[in-house]
């Protein structure tokens, strides 16, 4: 290692040291304080002789008699079969104490998937949530984000779909990072990843609000590290659930304050764009390998603004959409799901038969055209009154209550499997004239409608 006592300056988490040879972007640091306490840091950038140095913890006592030694090499994280059942800190450290016996140590920024190596996603994934399974699928090796609000559940949603979500006949792992949260969100999330067993199968990786920001960057990394090997190494398939992103571009804009560059869209960095796509196109399925990594990020939209800059970027990177409605909300519905305007795009590879079943596109496809026909029927009641409409209009209202009451709402701990989230449909379907039922063909009217149609 070469060490340095050349310190320039000290800003926030930051240094800026004075090198005299070649340092790598990424490379590891290892900082000894003047009282000989050590921190490690990062290189951030290298640039005219001049080092600059991203520290991992605090900074207190931390001054320019400190001494920086470069490794040389980048963050490594110890990998086994022994991180499975884990709870790990933002840094990649157990909370219990223990030590991991690694099997392989693997650069936390990942390797870069070779877009001639992938292989287009197409396999099912149930996380046993109608309107996802049914109307939004999840498929192997997709990006979907959950686009969230302050104080709507998708804290409890993010929990229930880590616990519930399989893949059928195959091996099958949850990696959840939990990025800037509460004391109280990480007590929820580890209590009830123990109390429902589904700890066993997962990886856990808590960082907390008052933890420095720089691990806000750091646990992604970590988590989907560990996401790659478990699926690439021990042929699983790993879904990663991130939760929040918000507070990991938060993190983004105050490490750029430090730095002082120029700001970008509402004071977040230029290239928040090229950081967030490092994260997400981090899932997918390798030719050649069986398993794969599917990615759930979540997060909350400042304002409920769609257009901020933070869903704005992730919805031009992932395919697809899941929106809490905090008009749901508002009716004590959870899961709060709108399909109206949360879109799967790779839905169509993993769906129909031999998959999920041979009339699951049609299905979704008329249960989205019925609920959005009822929901304008029901503005254009509130304004002329429901007596001025048709039967079948009326028809439409009732449609869409029960809609939102039964297929919608949905218990924390109640997991449907997808056939019957799928029959589910079919039964709120024949409150409707069958010549009202378009997108649905004769045959499977006659197969799965009549059932539910009385007399």
């Amino acid at each position: 290692m070469i060490e340095y006592r050349s310190t320039q300056d000290i800003t926030g988490p930051l240094m800026f040291v004075k090198v005299e040879h070649p340092v790598r972007y990424g490379e590891i640091v290892e900082i000894t304080k003047e009282n000989g306490e050590k921190v490690k840091g990062q290189v951030l950038e290298a640039r005219s002789n001049i080092a600059v140095i991203q520290v991992f913890g605090s900074t207190i006592n931390l001054n320019r008699n400190a001494t920086i030694a470069f490794t040389g090499e980048p963050m490594l994280f110890g990998v086994s079969d022994e991180v499975l059942g884990k709870t790990f800190d933002g840094f990649g450290r157990p909370l219990d104490g223990s030590i991991i016996r690694a099997e392989l140590k693997l650069n936390v920024n990942g390797e870069p998937i070779n877009p001639f190596s992938r292989r287009p996603p197409n396999d099912f994934i149930e996380t046993g949530i109608s309107t996802i399974d049914v109307m939004n699928t999840l498929v192997r090796g997709q990006k979907l984000p959950i686009f969230s609000g302050a104080g709507l559940p998708h804290n409890d949603l993010a929990a229930q779909i880590a616990r519930q979500a399989n893949v059928k006949g195959e091996n099958f792992a949850v990696v959840f990072a939990a990025v800037g949260i509460t004391y109280d969100e990480a007590f929820f999330f580890r209590k009830d990843f123990e109390r429902t067993g589904a700890i066993d199968r997962s990886v856990l990786f808590l960082n907390l609000a008052n933890d420095p920001a720089i691990e806000r960057l750091l646990t992604p990394r970590l988590a989907l590290t560990v996401a790659e090997y478990l699926a690439f190494y021990k042929d699983m398939h790993v879904l990663v659930i991130i939760t929040d992103m918000t507070n990991y571009a938060e993190a983004l804009r105050e490490i750029s304050g430090a730095r002082r560059e120029i700001p970008g869209r509402r004071g977040y960095p230029g290239y928040m764009y090229t950081d967030f796509a490092t994260i997400y196109e981090r899932a997918g399925i390798v030719v050649g390998k069986k398993g794969s990594v599917t990615q759930i990020p979540i997060l909350t939209m400042p304002s409920d603004d769609r257009t901020h800059p933070i869903p704005d970027l992730t919805g031009y990177i992932t395919e697809g959409q899941i929106v809490i409605s905090r008009e749901l909300n508002r009716k004590n519905l959870y899961p709060a799901i709108d399909p109206l305007p949360s879109l799967s795009r790779l839905m169509n590879n993993g769906i129909g038969k031999n998959k999920t079943r041979e009339d699951h596109k049609n299905v979704s496809n008329q249960l989205y055209a019925a609920y959005a026909n009822g929901r304008d029927l029901r503005a254009l009641a509130s304004v002329v009154g429901e007596d001025s409409l048709t039967e079948n209009d009326r028809k439409y209202l009732k449609f869409a209550d029960l809609f939102e009451n039964r297929f919608i709402a949905q218990g924390k701990n109640e997991r449907r499997d997808i056939e019957k989230s799928l029959e589910l449909g079919w039964e709120l379907l024949s409150i409707l004239p069958e010549s009202e039922l378009k997108k649905v063909k004769p045959e499977e009217i006659e197969r799965y409608l009549r059932k539910y149609v009385k007399g």
